[in-house]
């Protein structure tokens, strides 16, 4: 640490504020926010920093700034557009490069319905932003037809219309419009129909439906009949539109649902917008973030970005995780929104969390098309490869693993299989199945041994190619069991793992202790799959020999019946119990009359 930055600490507010750190060049690397600018800002340089992210941001640090503010709410807000505006390298940034559009309801006495990329702040409303720009338009053009509202982008108002410098348009005669430019409805009645639209876009279209159809039924005791048929048409447009929004609620209280996934610097998060227990609309967003970020502070990160815009804040955020500095974010959303608001996290086997796990669902889906579009750019294998290889520590990317799995029943039928994955996908043309033949009873290890000398001695003798991965299902014992072949075989250069089920441990070579692999981590999950996958094909071969040998135990018993003949019996009719119920005709039809007579013979004499 320089004297400068020595000097500065010693100087620090004990106000609310935001502070700048700065690298040798002096761009600002991290920009964050505290209540206690001195307690916050001089906790990053103590010796006993955990935070592996934190120890490298620290060693970074040349200089520092800080600007005091009022209120930590005014920290938080600036904090984040100059995390927008710099984009410093240790924050977690919105990603995106592009703005989604907002639908925008003008400040003017006719005011104008219409989307936009750009936010001008005077006065206007604004709802979004939208990240389905197809379904916002089919939404915009629903309403404004129901509803009538201008097209023209006029500024209208009392003295425009007495004036009438503006003249009644096609819109008006093909009745898409009333008609405000020349006077033609009020300024409360078109005020009245702009209302009732916000009331839709905020989710609460099933109250409307009820007021109009009060106001319907009003028209019609009047006998104004004209009215009536108009508001029920309007009545059916919205109930039209309602039907397409997804009920996934009983509750009737408006929420958000927001869930994250993240891999590597990637991380997508999905937003769902429930109104009066329907789901009205669905944002994305895209971060860059340190590697192993922590989450409460990713989702901090999300509610800052997301909620900083023209966005309505519910009365409820459920969310997995709480954000870091939950309390505040709470303050400045219930200040934001006019109302308390609060954050939970569901329970198990809840509704609440049955709508996170589908929020989650949504999360994982985009990171994946995050991932798949990288690969298409820059023509790269696989991210999940590329993340095995680092938390593994391998020499080069695992490219092609085998996987071996025992499989037995009280020591009894003891086989392996061999599972093989090339570019993290199955390959399951070179899948292999093991009768485990030099072992007696249950022998988990000699049996690991036995399999991976056949194996590799034969991929020795023909000179096949070598996977980069070996990988055995099991601890610490079937690992060093595959390891001691592997050495007697000479091979060199090869990398071999195993995967205890217990806890999920990997272990490796030469270390007493598992390695430690994120468990958010898509390796993890990718060993996991294959492990699964080898487990499931050595059940499925053991199950086979098992059935095979005691189900045709009793026909291999009748002398002059050997396996093919017991086998086409049990293919054509299922099971021993139904073969002894045939007569030596039907028997004959399919092995011949000798041999049905032996048959036969055998089951009379043994009633």
């Amino acid at each position: 640490m320089n004297d400068n930055l020595k000097h500065k600490l010693e100087l620090l507010p004990s106000n609310p504020g935001v502070y700048q750190f700065f690298n040798d060049k002096g761009k600002v690397i991290y920009v964050g926010k505290a209540k206690n600018l001195k307690n916050r800002v001089r906790s990053y340089f103590h010796e006993n920093v955990d935070s592996p992210k934190t120890r490298i941001l620290v060693s970074k640090i040349e200089d520092l700034q800080v600007i005091v503010t009022d209120s930590e709410i005014e920290a938080l807000v600036l904090e984040n557009n100059m995390i927008k505006e710099l984009k410093p390298k240790y924050n977690i940034n919105l990603k995106d490069d592009k703005t989604y559009p907002y639908i925008r309801i003008t400040n003017e006495p006719f005011p104008q319905i219409f989307p936009t990329r750009e936010i001008i702040r005077d006065g206007s409303k604004y709802f979004g932003p939208y990240t389905d720009v197809k379904s916002m338009k089919n939404s915009l053009r629903m309403l404004t037809t129901a509803f009538k509202i201008r097209s023209c982008r006029f500024f209208i108002d009392d003295e425009a219309i007495e004036k009438k410098k503006i003249k009644l348009c096609l819109d008006y005669h093909i009745k898409k419009c009333y008609g405000p430019c020349e006077g033609l409805i009020s300024r409360e009645s078109y005020n009245e129909m702009v209302n009732q639209i916000i009331k839709v876009l905020k989710g609460k279209t099933d109250d409307l439906i009820n007021e109009l159809r009060d106001e319907m039924n009003g028209a019609s005791a009047n006998l104004d009949f004209e009215k009536a048929a108009l508001l029920r048409d309007r009545i059916n447009q919205l109930t039209v539109y309602t039907e397409k929004q997804k009920v996934v609620s009983d509750d009737l209280d408006d929420k958000d649902i927001i869930s994250a996934a993240y891999e590597g610097k990637d991380v997508a998060c999905t937003i769902l917008n429930i109104r009066s227990g329907r789901l009205i609309g669905k944002k994305q967003l895209k971060l860059s973030a340190e590697e192993n970020e922590e989450m409460d502070k990713i989702y901090s990160a999300v509610i800052e970005f997301y909620y900083n815009e023209y966005v309505e804040i519910p009365k409820e955020i459920i969310i997995e995780t709480e954000p870091s500095e939950a309390d505040s974010l709470i303050e400045w959303l219930s200040v934001k929104g006019g109302k308390k608001c609060r954050f939970a996290i569901p329970q198990r086997q809840s509704s609440a969390m049955a709508l996170l796990n589908m929020c989650k669902q949504n999360a994982i889906l985009q990171l994946k098309e995050i991932e798949l579009q990288r690969m298409k750019k820059e023509g790269a294998v696989p991210f999940v490869l590329s993340s095995l290889k680092r938390d593994l520590h391998l020499r080069n990317l695992p490219l092609k693993i085998e996987c071996f799995d025992i499989s037995n029943l009280q020591g009894t039928d003891t086989v392996a299989s061999m599972v093989v994955f090339e570019n993290g996908k199955p390959k399951k043309s070179e899948y292999r199945k093991f009768i485990i033949k030099s072992v007696e009873g249950p022998d988990d290890f000699a049996s690991m041994r036995e399999v991976i000398e056949r194996r590799y001695s034969r991929v020795k003798e023909e000179n096949l190619r070598m996977p980069e991965l070996v990988m055995v299902d099991g601890g610490k014992g079937q690992l060093s069991s595959a390891v001691e072949i592997l050495n007697s075989l000479e091979l060199k250069n090869y990398e071999v793992i195993g995967l205890a089920k217990r806890l999920e441990e990997v272990f490796l070579p030469g270390s007493p202790e598992p390695q430690t692999i994120p468990k958010t981590s898509s390796s993890l999950k990718l060993l996991q799959h294959i492990r699964d996958e080898a487990h499931r094909f050595a059940i499925t071969f053991h199950r086979e020999r098992r059935s095979k040998r005691t189900i045709t135990t009793e026909l291999l018993e009748i002398k002059g019946i050997g396996e093919k003949v017991a086998a086409k019996l049990l293919t054509e009719f299922k099971s021993v119990e139904e073969i002894k119920k045939l007569s030596i005709e039907e028997l004959a039809k399919v092995i011949g009359k000798s041999k049905a007579e032996l048959i036969s013979r055998h089951f009379k004499e043994g009633e």
